[in-house]
């Protein structure tokens, strides 16, 4: 009996090492992604934005979907 609660305990420990290490590779994702991102709006000239206006676009853009935003504003 004292062996299973030995291997649950280590199997914890391994699971949160392993959640650890997950978390530290989703850290270094999003920084690579903001990178990425970061580029684009500087081909794009959005530089000049204020950052609360591009959250602004940004955040109504992904509320009303990608390709709907796109329609509305090839419309305008």
């Amino acid at each position: 009996m004292a062996r299973s609660k030995a291997s649950a305990r280590d199997a914890l420990i391994r699971l949160r090492a392993e959640r650890e290490e997950l978390m530290n590779r989703e850290t270094a994702l999003r920084e690579a992604a903001a990178a990425d991102l970061s580029k684009v709006l500087l081909e794009c000239g959005a530089e000049v934005m204020e950052p609360a206006r591009l959250r602004q676009l940004l955040r109504t853009s992904m509320a009303l979907g990608v390709e709907a935003a796109i329609d509305r504003l090839s419309t305008a």
